[in-house]
């Protein structure tokens, strides 16, 4: 028996999407919700433990050349989605693995990242309700 816990604001280290058969199968099999600069591509899967949720966030660097740029953007997208996350996965019993694309060509600040994470979220949750 899994008990699980309520959702808090963490972002923990088992939280984070690492593992490339799940990013590769992500990529191939997923689902996708976007919310112009955000596009979440996610996929329900089995996970280990008692996690949830596995995310990752990526920034193409086609589109920003410089890394200092690209890992201020992650930093965003990381902190927008820890302190977001709580409002929209609670009834959720399901488990994913998401991935954050910023397909953005400009650099944003954190309260166009932080509207459109909700968005994203929200579409996320209306089209996982459909499924």
């Amino acid at each position: 028996m899994v008990i699980f816990m309520p959702m808090t604001f963490t972002f923990s280290k088992n939280e984070k999407l690492k593992s490339k058969k799940l990013m590769q199968r992500l990529f191939a099999e997923g689902s996708s919700v976007s919310s112009y600069p955000i596009k979440l591509i996610y996929l329900k899967t089995t996970l280990p433990g008692t996690v949830r949720f596995r995310s990752g966030v990526a920034v193409p660097k086609k589109n920003f050349k410089s890394a200092v740029h690209r890992n201020r953007i992650k930093r965003l997208l990381r902190e927008s989605y820890r302190l977001n996350k709580p409002t929209g996965f609670n009834n959720s019993e399901d488990n994913f693995a998401f991935l954050f694309l910023y397909i953005g060509k400009n650099m944003p600040s954190y309260s166009i990242i932080e509207h459109h994470m909700v968005n994203v979220l929200k579409n996320l949750e209306k089209k996982i309700s459909y499924e």
